[in-house]
């Protein structure tokens, strides 16, 4: 499995869950991966990778243009 963060963010969303980015920081971002349900968080993706960031760009969740 990949630690790559954009490449797990993908991987759930085309599998139906959702994305929802819980904290940003200077040092990393915490994004919590919720079902297609829209039910409890079930994982979150903790990173400081500068890929994640520009994937994310101002988006609050999976759900934003």
């Amino acid at each position: 499995m990949t630690d790559d963060p954009v490449s797990i963010l993908r991987r759930w969303t085309d599998s139906g869950g959702t994305w929802r980015v819980v904290a940003r920081s200077a040092g990393a971002i915490t994004v919590a991966l919720l079902p297609c349900t829209g039910g409890e968080e079930v994982d979150r993706v903790v990173s400081d990778d500068p890929a994640l960031r520009a994937y994310l760009g101002d988006r609050t969740g999976s759900e934003d243009d």
